[in-house]
């Protein structure tokens, strides 16, 4: 069962609880802390499997009744003072926006919150620190909870506490598999041991049946994941889960991608975002309703108030399937207006107009013909070739982005993110689209990109923030390579034969190696 309230709550199912219980490597007698532990499915599996120094905290008074041992109060007014040697549970995960006031005036007046945390912070954060807090030397906290943390900016301070205060035993990465009913998330289990001493590698298991839950056999077996060994994280480092030859791969193509700027002052990386401009696509409120298929019977005004869009669906690595057109008006006009010279578009929309009267119109007055949001309009006007990628994209099941050229003229809504050349990149768009469906950008983004389970993020940030190999117009190889990528790239576009890409390949091969 899942159930989600103002206190951040979604209940683990039993299964999930047995298999985090059976991690537990501290005899039967030791005492347990269970810090949220709503239902109560955790302090079940416990005492089914024979653990009964047990001591658990919920805030929720309507939830866990039947058990003696827990205190219905916050467990972050509880005294660090009280240890235990294991610490279990599934914390609750609200973001600070989202926070009941009373919540977020504990955490003002939390002395744990002020030294690490601050309103940018999640509401797991606190949990997590305050449960190793809660650990006797070589106590062992296994905890579920969302993955995110590992990678963002206002968890760092989180991460450098864990790093200085002990180290994951194992990591079981379950991606998007329904742990949860109704939530879409990529979820970790992770068994964290407090420590002084430093252990160089986690044992990472990575989720591998490609939908559903696992059978209780396969937990328990670990079959239904794969084994992979990684280096341990180190304070204020990226926390990347990979091996160490996938690690290696990522620091050749960073280093490949950085320019030497002196001895005092190291290196300098170039990004994505210096080479090109970036805009997220257009926002009509109501896709179905501006595209339009019949269009012999149009007028001449509405014929040139046509727009060719690519829309996600049709992309592919390099090119694309099919256009199509959708009506869109930029000038200013009054309803008979529209009506007497747009009467085809006019009759068109009748079927949505209740549909296009309930737009988000983004607080303005906005006539059911128009776009809501024409969002980097002047961008994709340029009169230019340029580069589309599907905002989102899933990679389960799959070694390659879609990132494809797209001929000026061409327009992206906003399922697509559009990539141009600055005016002062020398590099060719034919180079660029090459570079971005290289393999080295792919295995970069799986693991720095803004991925959420098995979804990679293009959105104007995180596509400025990919390393970038520019050429050295210097050297006469490097510019010969550049002239062959660009050739065989607009050969492919014209033929589709593979043996294009190979070539490709090959030639990025041959520039990897100049640095």
């Amino acid at each position: 069962m899942s159930e989600k309230n103002k206190y951040g709550q979604y209940f683990t199912i039993p299964l999930i609880a047995d298999f985090m219980v059976s991690l537990i490597r501290h005899s039967k007698d030791s005492r347990i802390l269970e810090p949220s532990c709503g239902q109560g499915v955790f302090l079940r599996c416990l005492e089914d499997q024979g653990f009964s120094n047990l001591l658990a905290y919920e805030i929720d008074h309507d939830l866990a009744k039947e058990f003696s041992y827990v205190c219905h109060q916050s467990f972050l007014s509880v005294s660090t003072c009280h240890k235990f040697e294991v610490v279990i549970g599934n914390p609750p995960y609200i973001r600070w926006k989202n926070l009941e006031q009373e919540l977020k005036e504990e955490l003002q007046n939390n002395a744990l919150w002020k030294t690490y945390f601050n309103s940018l912070c999640d509401y797991l954060f606190i949990f997590i620190l305050k449960s190793i807090e809660h650990l006797t030397d070589n106590g062992e906290l296994i905890f579920i909870c969302t993955d995110y943390w590992m990678n963002s900016t206002h968890s760092a301070t989180l991460r450098d506490y864990i790093c200085k205060n002990g180290y994951f035993s194992e990591i079981y990465h379950f991606k998007e598999a329904p742990l949860f009913e109704g939530v879409t998330a990529s979820f970790v289990i992770f068994r964290f041991v407090k420590s002084q001493k430093r252990e160089k590698e986690i044992t990472l298991y990575r989720y591998n049946k490609a939908r559903g839950l696992p059978l209780t056999h396969e937990l328990l077996t670990l079959s239904c994941f794969q084994k992979e060994i990684i280096p341990h994280f180190e304070i204020g480092k990226r926390w990347l889960l990979a091996t160490q030859q996938q690690q290696n791969q990522i620091n050749s193509f960073e280093e490949a991608c950085k320019k030497p700027i002196g001895n005092l002052f190291g290196s300098y990386m170039f990004r994505l975002g210096e080479f090109c401009d970036i805009g997220n696509g257009m926002v009509s409120g109501l896709d179905a309703a501006f595209q339009i298929n019949n269009t012999a019977s149009l007028n001449s005004k509405e014929q040139a108030a046509l727009i060719s869009v690519i829309k996600a669906k049709d992309l592919r690595a390099y090119h694309f399937n099919n256009t199509t057109p959708y009506i869109f008006l930029k000038a200013k006009l009054e309803d008979r207006q529209f009506i007497s010279e747009y009467p085809h578009f006019a009759e068109h929309f009748k079927p949505y107009l209740s549909r296009l009267a309930g737009r988000y119109s983004y607080q303005r007055d906005i006539p059911y013909w128009e776009f809501v949001f024409p969002r980097n309009q002047k961008l994709f006007e340029r009169k230019e070739a340029r580069i589309f990628v599907p905002c989102k994209e899933r990679i389960s099941n799959k070694r390659y982005f879609r990132f494809c050229y797209a001929p000026s003229g061409v327009f992206p809504t906003q399922d697509v993110t559009a990539i141009f050349r600055k005016p002062t990149c020398r590099e060719s768009i034919e180079y660029l689209l090459a570079f971005l469906n290289n393999r080295r950008v792919f295995s970069w983004l799986e693991l720095n990109g803004i991925v959420k389970g098995a979804i990679v993020e293009f959105s104007e940030a995180p596509i400025a923030s990919i390393p970038y190999r520019p050429i050295n117009w210097g050297n006469d190889e490097e510019v010969s390579i550049h002239k062959s990528i660009t050739e065989e790239v607009r050969m492919y576009l014209f033929d589709k034969e593979e043996k294009h890409i190979d070539s490709i390949n090959n030639h990025f091969n041959q520039l990897f190696k100049y640095d």
